[in-house]
């Protein structure tokens, strides 16, 4: 049976509720929900979370899961056990060191500046089944890095799970041009707005 869009990105309750009620919105650009997602973690959110992406990209069986350090790795640690396949997670370095690895450099909108992305060539085979995770889509530099390092490698992207997708930048964009690959998000603002967040469900209303 195919997986619609709407199932691969239903809001997700546990998730949103907890967006909603605690997230902070800066100059109506950047949503802070660092205190329970990728700074101070909530455990047992996470776990959930983990295992609701797991359950929505399941269906195309992938066998590895990829993402970028750091905020990436909870949701794709949980995701991988969840799914019993192995996690791999690109690292960071300065932007001009060179490496004997897959790497793309990446610009960084909110911090300003440009890092590198790599991964070592002997932890993604040719061969593997990849699903991309990762806490945030938004402008898609790093998924599109990640996706271009997939594909590099001469692995497959068979799917792409976020937490959360601010639906205003062009991040599902810059991805499409690699398939597109199915994307599964949890949580999907629509806009920042007078100091707070409005879901994409919530907009369409």
């Amino acid at each position: 049976m195919a997986v619609t869009d709407a199932a691969l990105c239903a809001p997700f309750a546990p998730l949103v509720e907890r967006i909603i009620a605690e997230a902070q919105v800066i100059d109506d650009r950047i949503i802070k929900i660092d205190h329970f997602l990728n700074h101070r973690i909530d455990a047992v959110l996470m776990q959930a979370i983990g295992a609701e992406l797991a359950r929505r990209v399941a269906p195309f069986m992938p066998d590895l899961v990829l993402t970028a350090e750091a905020s990436g790795i909870p949701p794709a640690l949980t995701t991988a056990l969840a799914l019993g396949i192995p996690l791999v997670y690109a690292k960071k370095y300065a932007p001009l060191t060179e490496l004997p690895a897959y790497s793309r450099i990446v610009p960084s909108p909110t911090r300003g500046g440009e890092y590198r992305l790599a991964v070592a060539r002997t932890v993604l085979p040719a061969d593997a089944r990849v699903v991309l995770i990762d806490d945030f889509l938004a402008n898609g530099g790093t998924a599109a890095a990640l996706a271009d390092i997939v594909a590099e490698a001469g692995a497959r992207l068979v799917a792409a799970g976020f937490v959360v997708e601010k639906t205003f930048q062009q991040g599902r964009e810059r991805l499409a041009i690699h398939g597109p690959p199915p994307v599964a998000v949890l949580a999907q603002v629509a806009r920042l707005a007078g100091g707070r967040v409005v879901m994409a469900a919530t907009a369409q209303r």
